[in-house]
């Protein structure tokens, strides 16, 4: 792809090690309104002693330009393309920004930061990751530049770190889906449903033992059906594959009637039915993002981040799901933060607790066999077919 030579120069300082998603919602307008009466001393001492922004995004952009007008972005995802409609919104707003987008699992990414950080080489100016420990080892080692955007205060409590270390800027949820043609009249309705014999070898799964998110999915289900159902849909001749995106792309092409383990949109129509189900477990979690405090381009990333929790950023998300709490979600979906089968506070301490995710992984390693994939791709920050 065109852009390869760049993310060969940007990535190949580092390495890689925990993991990401990264599938997050784009508007091609924003524009959080500042007081007119604010003098830029007053401004400037309110951020300094942790207020939110309270410059507009046109003042920001600006500010970013007379800064140099780069921008570079870590984010967690499982191919390269994954956040080009980011990217072409946030250009369409904001078209004089040199924007980096570079899309990696989090997992390299977060190592890399760390290697990079180790010799004095900082790349990224933001990282949005899903490895959410990361954030809270990086706030503990000051590496996190503390700051509140325009509506941080509007952010659910339980999507930002109070300090403003970092902030979460896209709920995502990992389920199962079907193919509503393939399946026909007689939906799964719970991962339960997925160990009728009629689904034999019409299963695709990502691998848990190699995305954090999943693997977190997959223990809800251990814990709500018990490892038996585990023993039992390896009977099922599940085809696995790396990366949460594949089990989407093969009910969307139609290789497959049902898939385990990734993202989508509750209320979405067309050739795959994303479940959010009544009873049985999913799981959800804040995307965070954060400005790393050795960051070259610090406002063109603050510039960033109050672009993504902007009303119609976030109105735009993909999935109808948004971190904020003044922002109501479509007819047919509840905020986040009210599904108690989604597991809001789980994922954070699950991420925490790195012995019992390796543990983990190795039992499910036992049932479903090794991650298949070369990942030395992903070690330099490349993809095969880049």
């Amino acid at each position: 792809m065109p852009s390869l030579p760049s993310r060969r120069r940007l990535l190949t300082t580092g390495a890689g090690a925990a993991l990401g998603l990264g599938a997050l919602g784009a508007a091609s307008t924003p524009a959080s309104a500042s007081p007119a009466a604010a003098s830029p001393a007053s401004a400037a001492s309110r951020r300094a002693s942790g207020a939110e922004e309270t410059r507009s995004l046109d003042e920001l952009y600006r500010a970013a330009l007379a800064e140099g007008g780069r921008l570079v972005v870590y984010a967690g995802g499982d191919t390269p393309t994954q956040q080009d409609g980011t990217k072409a919104a946030f250009l369409k707003r904001f078209p004089d920004i040199d924007l980096k987008l570079i899309v990696d699992y989090s997992k390299y990414h977060d190592v890399r930061v760390d290697n990079q950080l180790a010799t004095g080489t900082l790349v990224p100016d933001v990282v949005q990751l899903q490895t959410l420990q990361d954030f809270d080892r990086w706030k503990a080692q000051g590496r996190l530049l503390s700051y509140r955007p325009a509506g941080f205060s509007k952010v659910h409590d339980r999507f930002k770190d109070p300090q403003g270390a970092w902030v979460a800027i896209a709920a995502i949820g990992f389920s199962f889906m079907y193919g509503p043609d393939a399946v026909g009249t007689d939906a799964p309705r719970t991962p339960l449903d997925l160990l009728d014999a009629k689904w034999k070898g019409k299963i695709a799964s990502s691998f848990p033992h190699d995305d954090d998110a999943v693997l977190f999915l997959y223990s809800l289900y251990v814990e709500h059906y018990g490892w038996d159902w585990v023993a039992r849909l390896a009977a099922q001749d599940v085809r696995f594959a790396r990366g949460s995106n594949s089990p989407g792309d093969a009910v969307r092409a139609g290789q497959y009637a049902v898939g385990v383990g990734g993202s989508g949109a509750a209320l979405a129509t067309g050739p795959v039915k994303w479940v959010v189900p009544d009873s049985a477990p999913f799981m959800a979690w804040g995307q965070r993002a954060a400005i790393l405090k050795q960051a070259a381009n610090s406002t063109a990333a603050k510039l960033y981040l109050n672009w993504q929790l902007s009303t119609a950023t976030q109105q735009a998300s993909f999935n109808g799901w948004s971190v904020r709490t003044d922002i109501t979600p479509p007819a047919g979906l509840k905020p986040i933060w009210e599904y108690r089968n989604a597991n809001l506070d789980g994922f954070p301490r699950f991420m925490s607790d790195r012995a019992g995710v390796e543990r983990l992984k190795q039992t499910f390693a036992l049932y479903f066999g090794e991650v298949e994939g070369d990942p030395t791709p992903g070690f330099l920050g490349l993809h095969p077919g880049s």
